[in-house]
């Protein structure tokens, strides 16, 4: 699984919202310059996330964005979803649409195993578990493994 450029950036965007709090609208301008995000890509990632029920937006002299919801109730998988689409695919299809025959007919089952525990963890992270850097403890526990760290 690869994370995209735009997932990175809408995630971390979420974060800075995240950690705002109550403070006000954060204008684009400084999420982008706060995360290193180029700012024209993160306007159109933060229209997508407008549009997808996760970021409020107000114009004017006091506008900017905020969270639609608390940081509890937005996983990962929730901003990935909103800016990329489904977490698993492949060759853009989903998973339960395809269909395979002879020796690969096993990879369906794999496939769909893959995108269970993508969605295990993803979906069982919030932006506030990150935002505090307490993570559960089940992703605490797979990042314990000194081999999670490296590249085969």
């Amino acid at each position: 699984m690869r994370i995209s450029a735009r997932a990175d950036y809408a995630v971390r965007a979420a974060l800075q919202l995240a950690t705002a709090g109550d403070a006000g609208p954060l204008k684009a301008e400084a999420i982008a310059q706060a995360q290193d995000i180029p700012h024209k890509f993160l306007e159109g990632i933060l229209n997508d996330m407008r549009r997808g029920g996760l970021v409020d937006s107000r114009r004017g002299g006091n506008g900017g964005y905020r969270l639609a919801k608390p940081a509890e109730a937005i996983s990962i998988a929730d901003v990935i979803r909103v800016v990329d689409g489904p977490l698993v695919s492949v060759r853009g299809v989903r998973p339960p649409e395809l269909s395979y025959t002879g020796p690969a007919a096993s990879l369906l089952p794999l496939w769909v195993a893959l995108r269970a525990n993508v969605r295990q963890i993803l979906d069982g992270v919030s932006l506030a578990d990150v935002a505090s850097a307490e993570l559960p403890a089940q992703v605490s526990a797979l990042t314990e493994d000194p081999a999670s760290w490296t590249n085969p």
